[in-house]
């Protein structure tokens, strides 16, 4: 059984967490405001980011014309048929949720505390869209219940920034998930991997990028093109490469074995809607891309955060090394757990062990 799991998954689930935290299964109510975004109002730019759709980003929140409780009832009695004993985390996806009156943001995060079996609230947003009196309310929400804020990253690479009108720098980022992690708010971070000319190692390089923020959680997307989109117009043009499914299955493998153990994974690829799907057309088998990823994962033996220690490699490569009749040497005994690493493989054989120490010895 891996760290982090109960299920013998070889990454940090999300299912995993709420299951150990709150002894039952837990599901996300998406939500949608009517909000729009600073990249879209002028403040910051027009247009949104060149793949966002219609919906922004909310493709499969609640509808914006229905009342928030109408909303909740309407999502959380759907997924109730799926998971019939389960509790709920209230997601405010669609759009910027922390960019509008804060007297009405108050006012609806609230409102779902009081539905009943709601343990907590996540608020989808943008780093550029969090103001000082948003932040200190949000201190004052992170006491009251579980609070976890989702900022989009999407890609460290300027280049990339500056192609998809993010409209937001890493600077910027980096400035508003201190300001969080310092009132100890729970950050989830969004990624896209195949974003338009971006190699391999660009996307890795974003994971491990990660790795030094401290994040609690991260969510691992597959590029798509919508229709209606920037992004579908320069797909047109350009032609950029879309990754095949067998090259998204490799480099998320990459990323989690770069990844810490204890981020969470709160999503490790994309869940388009399918009528408005240009590319790529794999996605729509979404859990037959999940099954790809546990199976590469146990093809390499390996599980998230794997590559951080050179240890972990050393002993896989001894593993399929040494047969259980073999004769082997720990040159360094030290506190012995090599050496009984080594019996265990030459079971049948014999360890010879060396060290310096009478301690050792």
């Amino acid at each position: 059984m891996f760290k982090n799991s109960n299920t013998n998954k070889r990454y940090y689930t999300l299912d995993y967490y709420y299951k150990e935290k709150y002894k039952t299964k837990v599901f996300k109510v998406s939500l949608n405001l009517g909000l729009t975004c600073p990249n879209k109002d002028g403040t910051k730019g027009y247009g949104g980011c060149t793949y966002c759709s219609n919906s922004g980003s909310g493709d499969f929140a609640g509808n914006k014309k229905d009342n928030l409780k109408e909303q909740f009832l309407n999502i959380k009695n759907m997924l109730h048929k799926k998971w019939p004993n389960a509790k709920y985390i209230a997601y405010f996806q669609a759009n910027t949720n922390t960019y509008g009156n804060l007297n009405y943001l108050k006012q609806k995060y609230e409102e779902v505390l009081t539905y009943e079996n709601v343990l907590g609230i996540n608020i989808a947003t943008r780093c550029d869209a969090i103001s000082e009196e948003c932040l200190n309310y949000l201190e004052e929400l992170n006491k009251k219940t579980d609070l976890t804020i989702e900022l989009g990253l999407q890609t460290i690479h300027k280049k990339t920034n500056k192609l998809l009108n993010l409209g937001y720098t890493l600077q910027e980022f980096e400035t508003t998930l201190k300001k969080l992690q310092d009132k100890n708010i729970k950050v989830v971070v969004h990624i896209i991997d195949g974003l338009p000319f971006e190699t391999k190692q660009m996307m890795i390089e974003t994971a491990k990028y990660l790795n030094s923020k401290n994040i609690d959680g991260i969510k691992i997307h597959m590029l798509h093109i919508l229709k209606d989109t920037p992004l579908e117009e320069l797909y047109k043009k350009e032609q950029f490469h879309i990754l095949t499914r067998e090259e998204y299955t490799d480099i998320v493998c990459d990323q989690l074995e770069n990844l810490k153990s204890n981020i969470v994974i709160n999503r490790i690829t994309g869940d388009p809607k399918i009528d408005d799907l240009i590319e790529p057309n794999w996605l729509t088998k979404k859990f037959g891309v999940m099954n790809d990823i546990d199976k590469e994962l146990a093809k390499r033996d390996t599980y998230q955060g794997f590559n951080l220690s050179i240890l972990n490699r050393s002993k896989q490569i001894i593993s399929n090394l040494v047969k259980k009749n073999d004769i082997v040497v720990d040159a360094t005994i030290g506190n012995g757990n090599d050496t009984l690493f080594l019996a265990d493989l030459a079971r049948e054989g014999k360890v010879i062990g060396f060290d310096i120490q009478k301690e050792a010895i």
